[in-house]
């Protein structure tokens, strides 16, 4: 029982602390948290983090799947939902044969295509990824909303522990893709438990095959044994076969819940001793634990009183008027048609952002200027890429480069963010103001952190009195701070483009 606590314990501060990653738009949190997204398996394996993943393998090895129960966040909600369906239903679950050919047959097609560059598969499946869409795209605006509530409280008894923050919805596509998969997941985990993590998942595929031969194993004793069958009805991975008193160890994901409801003891977390290996077949499988409901129902309370919220906010939230002075309704910028997208300081080039991006969307959420967003193209989709209607990007934040656990964004320092290219401004002239409304205008030069804009005389303006914005590309980084400052809309009188590969200046 005290294994089986501490199981249920880890599990809420994994859960916890990755789920503050994606909402925290203050920075604060990464700095104590970051480690638990690096330490999440394919990300890992993705930056040729050998340490984390040999880590990983080795604890599969010694305690089994129990990445799946307390690190792997995906999980830990399935099984939340679970504890929801054992609550209107119990003893629901039965033993089912282990469907090889469905998990071996997604794990490659997973690693196809991840290796021809044909991720939207690999990163619709992704544990950690769909969890990070999930956390970033409608948890995060319910977060934002109650803390825009206690700013508005706070601002009211002069404090200022907290401040206003812009709800921002992503896309159409990207809640979509969010919503279909919380339901999906929700689903599955309500009526049968692990049937994602047993059939579709990548990752469990992997470790399952570890986790065979893993030293400490849930062991039926058949001697104290009476057949009751609640261990395989309380088994939410549905691989315990009681007619042959074993269990399918590589599907196990160590959740104890087996072990809670066993009357008899007949069934112990214990390490197997040399000789008890011999007797023991190549297809001996783990049990499965379970969960403390006691210790985590104030979470799962926690996340539907935020769902309710979101909800009731989406509701009575007015929408802010975007005015000038007052008087003139300011009208929102569009995004322009950029022939290359915009990859952030750090990427490398294109291929390598490709490549090695999961898309979880850690960047999206921590970016405090808001310029990254998830993309709908679909070379590259749901992976993150640059755009500066709400925003641009400040040449002394690397805060993407800070949070990103799978290596598409290496590490970088301000100075070196300063020097690094990822792309040149554009000048559209029949955007322009002095162009066309004969006014001066000048801000895309006067802002420029690089100094690579000039204004130069306007050739039709025969008073000399009107210039125009001529960019030097040599110096220009890429930064925006052009495009997202030009009065002109819808569309920036001058844009970004992308660069395939970046360059240092």
């Amino acid at each position: 029982m005290m294994l089986r606590t501490l199981r249920i314990v880890l599990a809420v501060i994994f859960f916890s602390a990755i789920t503050a990653l994606f909402l925290d738009f203050t920075g604060a949190i990464h700095g104590w948290f970051a480690w638990m997204a690096k330490a999440q398996f394919l990300p890992a394996l993705l930056a040729l983090n050998a340490g984390v993943v040999l880590g990983l393998v080795l604890l599969t090895l010694v305690f089994g799947r129990i990445y799946c129960s307390v690190i792997c966040p995906l999980g830990v909600m399935q099984d939340i939902f679970a504890w929801f369906g054992k609550k209107s239903l119990r003893n629901r679950y039965t033993y089912s044969a282990a469907k090889h050919w469905l998990r071996y047959g997604m794990l490659v097609i997973f690693i196809l295509s991840l290796s021809l560059g044909t991720g939207i598969l690999a990163r619709l499946i992704a544990p950690y990824s769909a969890y990070g869409r999930i956390a970033g795209s409608l948890l995060a605006p319910i977060w934002y909303c109650i803390n825009n509530g206690l700013a508005y409280l706070a601002e009211r008894m002069d404090s200022y522990m907290f401040y206003e923050t812009d709800v921002w919805l992503r896309s159409g596509l990207t809640l979509s893709v969010a919503v279909v998969t919380l339901l999906l997941l929700a689903v599955l985990a309500w009526r049968n438990g692990r049937t994602y993590c047993n059939t579709i998942c990548p990752v469990g595929t992997v470790l399952g095959f570890f986790a065979r031969f893993s030293w400490f194993k849930p062991i039926i004793d058949t001697s104290k044994c009476v057949d009751c069958g609640l261990c395989a009805k309380n088994c939410k991975a549905s691989c315990i076969d009681l007619s042959q008193h074993v269990v399918d160890y590589s599907r196990c994901v160590t959740c104890m819940d087996c072990i809670s409801k066993c009357r008899r003891g007949a069934i112990r977390y214990e390490g197997k001793t040399p000789w008890k290996r011999a007797k023991d077949t190549a297809d001996d499988t783990l049990t499965t634990a379970g969960k403390k409901q006691s210790e985590v129902s104030s979470a799962r309370r926690a996340f539907l009183t935020s769902s309710a919220t979101f909800v009731a906010a989406g509701v009575v939230r007015a929408q802010k008027m975007k005015v000038d002075g007052g008087l003139a309704i300011i009208e929102d910028k569009l995004a322009p048609r950029r022939k290359t997208p915009i990859l952030p300081a750090g990427s490398v080039s294109s291929q390598n952002f490709a490549q090695h991006c999961t898309a979880c969307q850690l960047c999206v959420s921590a970016c405090p200027n808001g310029v990254l967003r998830p993309s709908s193209d679909l070379s590259r989709f749901m992976q993150p890429e640059m755009s500066y209607e709400r925003g641009y990007c400040r040449p002394e934040c690397t805060r993407c480069s800070e949070v990103c656990p799978a290596g598409p964004i290496k590490p970088i320092t301000r100075e070196e963010k300063s020097s690094i290219q990822i792309g040149h401004a554009v000048w559209r002239g029949r955007n322009c103001i002095p162009v066309s409304d004969g006014q001066l205008c000048g801000n895309c030069e006067r802002h420029c952190p690089t100094g690579a804009i000039q204004m130069v005389p306007l050739k039709k303006d025969k008073t000399g009195r009107l210039k125009i914005p001529v960019v030097n590309t040599e110096r220009c980084i890429g930064c925006g701070a052009c495009e997202n400052l030009c009065p002109a809309r819808p569309f920036s009188a001058i844009h970004v483009e992308g660069h395939e590969i970046h360059r240092v200046i």
